[in-house]
């Protein structure tokens, strides 16, 4: 099975980890849009006109499945993704939310990028008391690999009283120990990437290929990458 798996960096990797993990022998090709992130701080039109090039890349690739592996575009602009190709996507968010749905979870603290913050998506779609709160510094001080203790402090020592806290954008689950620090040990962290991959109920093939296309390659990139991906691939560079 051929398998296109996307984000606007390095933060779909957590999530393309979690299916090589559960469903190791296929074919994945991963994009990450290094050269254009972040995605939150964009608006609609952009987010929409990079998100659908991505899908045409998967489309030339003749890949069975797309998974959306970024909260901001599954957010954005799922609805006119996929109208544009008859291969089934997957959105980011979908599963957490029914997750939340269908717990005894009460109190729920969001972390996401401004424009998944904007969008609502989980006050509007979760029946339970939602706090939703933009983060807007995380994603690049995680693809640049410089992890700033006192802006995580800042966010979190503002919402104690909680039952779990959602990593609303697939970067967040690099952050997950840190997080711990300032959480009491009964908060539940939920990570998307782990809901998303129980969901589905995939086949295996008869082989492990990798391929991960990046449209801007630097160290820190593949500093990153070693550090999420544990297996062997191939990483290129999109000129286009």
């Amino acid at each position: 099975m051929k398998i296109g798996v996307f984000d606007s960096g390095i933060g779909g990797l957590n999530v393309l980890k979690e299916l090589i993990n559960s469903y190791p022998n296929n074919i994945y090709y991963y994009y990450g849009d290094t050269k254009n992130l972040p995605y939150g701080d964009k608006n609609k039109e952009t987010i929409t006109r990079l998100a659908i090039k991505i899908i045409n890349f998967f489309i030339e690739k003749k890949v069975d499945l797309i998974i959306i592996a970024c909260g901001t575009v599954s957010s954005t602009c799922f609805n006119e993704l996929k109208q544009i190709t008859s291969i089934p996507i997957v959105d980011i968010l979908s599963g957490t939310i029914n997750y939340l749905n269908n717990s005894n979870l009460k109190n729920i603290l969001v972390f996401a990028t401004k424009r998944t913050i904007e969008s609502h998506l989980f006050r509007n779609s979760v029946k339970k008391e939602i706090k939703e709160v933009a983060t807007p510094e995380f994603v690049p001080m995680i693809e640049k690999d410089e992890i700033d203790n006192l802006i995580i402090k800042k966010y979190l020592n503002n919402y104690k009283d909680i039952d779990a806290l959602v990593l609303g954008c697939t970067h967040y689950p690099i952050l997950k120990d840190e997080f711990k620090k300032y959480l009491c040990d009964d908060v539940l962290i939920i990570d998307m990437g782990k809901i998303l991959v129980n969901n589905l109920n995939l086949q295996n093939s008869s082989k492990q290929e990798i391929y991960l296309y990046f449209t801007k390659i630097d160290n820190n990139l593949l500093k990153n990458v070693n550090k999420i991906i544990n297996c062997n691939y191939s990483l290129k560079k999109i000129e286009k």
